[in-house]
């Protein structure tokens, strides 16, 4: 599944479920090869339309996945259906793969104390897990100036091999394309409030809001001000986002598999 853009490029999902993703970054851990993975939801699509830098970023991520129901949707639409592998649902999983491998991690982003929070939430779930850095860097963050290249130092030194983080878009997206070339052999996952999901600092929808897909009305209403705007945004490029999806679903085009 692909989403173009007018300039001519576009953003594929490129894993079809979290056991693709995962199964990837097995491989690559294993193989010592650095990668990116992209959590691909309608807030990132509207972003996408506007932002030509976002778009490169994106389009050099190694994994995407789709993390909203909306982009769930428009791939059923198209017939080439994606499964919702959030990313805050990744974080645990990612972790394992790490651990099971005796690599190190990195959480990048949010607070201190969220993120000194949150490395002990993933320690007790994650038997083996060794967290090797912590960082939250100042605000505003430039994933592109010169504190972005003093993390990418502080990785290096740590030996952390897998770095999850939790910048928000577009800066996750932006770092982790220029650390993942930067370093060659670490994983860097945009996992957004995943973090702070695990450490306590912001709290999930009930599973049964969940389960009604109305995750994104919890949030919303959790923080209007910042996050009503962002939602009717997104609700407003649906529409356009459909007719790509029935186009593809006419001519037959349809996505590939993971990059190796």
């Amino acid at each position: 599944m692909h989403f173009s853009f007018p300039d001519g490029s576009a953003v594929q999902i490129n894993c079809p479920d979290s056991a693709a993703l995962l199964a990837a970054v097995r491989q690559r851990l294993q193989d010592r090869r650095g990668f990116a993975i992209a959590t691909l939801n309608v807030d990132h699509l509207q972003r996408l339309g506007e932002d030509a830098g976002f778009r490169a970023a994106y389009a050099a991520h190694d994994l995407v996945c789709a993390d909203g129901n909306p982009i769930v949707w428009l791939s059923r639409i198209a017939r080439r259906p994606v499964a919702l592998a959030p990313g805050s649902d990744l974080v645990l999983p990612l972790a394992a793969e790490a651990a099971r491998a005796g690599l190190p991690v990195a959480l990048i982003g949010s607070s201190d104390d969220s993120l000194a929070r949150a490395a002990q939430s993933m320690a007790r779930a994650v038997p083996g897990l060794r967290v090797a850095l912590t960082h939250a860097p100042g605000f505003p963050f430039d994933p592109l100036g010169e504190e972005g290249a003093e993390i990418i130092a502080r990785i290096r030194t740590s030996g952390a091999r897998l770095c999850f983080l939790a910048l928000g878009a577009p800066r996750q997206e932006l770092f982790a394309i220029r650390a993942r070339d930067a370093l060659g052999d670490t994983g860097f996952a945009s996992i957004g409030a995943g973090l702070d999901f695990l450490s306590g600092h912001q709290r999930r929808a009930p599973g049964l809001l969940r389960r009604l897909k109305l995750e994104w009305l919890w949030r919303m209403l959790s923080d209007p001000r910042r996050l009503f705007l962002r939602y009717a945004k997104g609700f407003a490029i649906l529409p356009g986002h459909v007719r790509q999806a029935l186009a593809l679903r006419r001519d037959g085009r349809g996505g590939a598999g993971a990059r190796s």
